[in-house]
């Protein structure tokens, strides 16, 4: 793991409030106040109906559909405490799209290339094959403590290469733009600003 961190046994769970989401082309808003703001490719799935205690063999019978999303984090805030929800849910932190692409018209979502760039620079470049956790390990595992309604949002995580881990780090500036980019599922493009008071 790019964090040097033991590979969890349980998924690391948090929440990102409605306020976060914006689509293509939305700006991301710099807040006053952090200087660490980061980047982060995700796959993203929905869910389209009512799940409880599913197993893992039938998960994917729950999903709607998928989506680029990029987990926009204040790493300064996100590391306060041992919550990462601060860090996590300021406005615009939670680009998604460009569009939900149906489950059915993806064969495999578990091998489709995933790739950040900022003005034109790869800096994150993987395959959905590559999280810790795949899309069923996760639907099963939080379905156990929680019933998942359609229209929930769920993100896998993030490949090597965020800001927080580069030498030097590399964190979002103003005049950035922010593209994420998923096999079959398009590219989701957003600049970046700083905020205004």
């Amino acid at each position: 793991m790019e964090s040097n961190q033991p590979v969890p046994d349980h998924p690391t769970v948090f929440a990102k409030n409605n306020n976060t989401v914006v689509g293509p082309g939305v700006a991301i808003v710099l807040p006053t106040g952090t200087e660490k703001v980061d980047y982060e490719a995700e796959f993203a799935f929905v869910i389209g109906r009512t799940a409880r205690n599913e197993r893992a063999a039938d998960a994917l019978d729950y999903v709607a559909g998928y989506l680029p999303f990029n987990d926009v984090s204040a790493r300064d805030y996100q590391m306060r405490t041992s919550q990462w929800t601060v860090g996590k849910t300021f406005d615009t932190f939670g680009p998604m799209g460009p569009a939900l692409v149906t489950s059915d018209e993806i064969a495999n979502p578990h091998d489709l290339d995933i790739q950040l760039t900022i003005n034109s620079e790869v800096l994150q470049s993987s395959n959905t094959s590559n999280p810790i956790f795949s899309i069923n390990e996760l639907i099963a595992d939080l379905t156990s403590f929680m019933t998942l309604e359609s229209g929930d949002l769920i993100s896998t995580g993030t490949p090597r290469g965020v800001g927080s881990a580069r030498k030097p780090e590399r964190w979002l500036r103003a005049g950035d733009v922010v593209r994420v980019t998923i096999e079959g599922l398009g590219t989701l493009e957003n600049p970046v600003v700083v905020e205004r008071n």
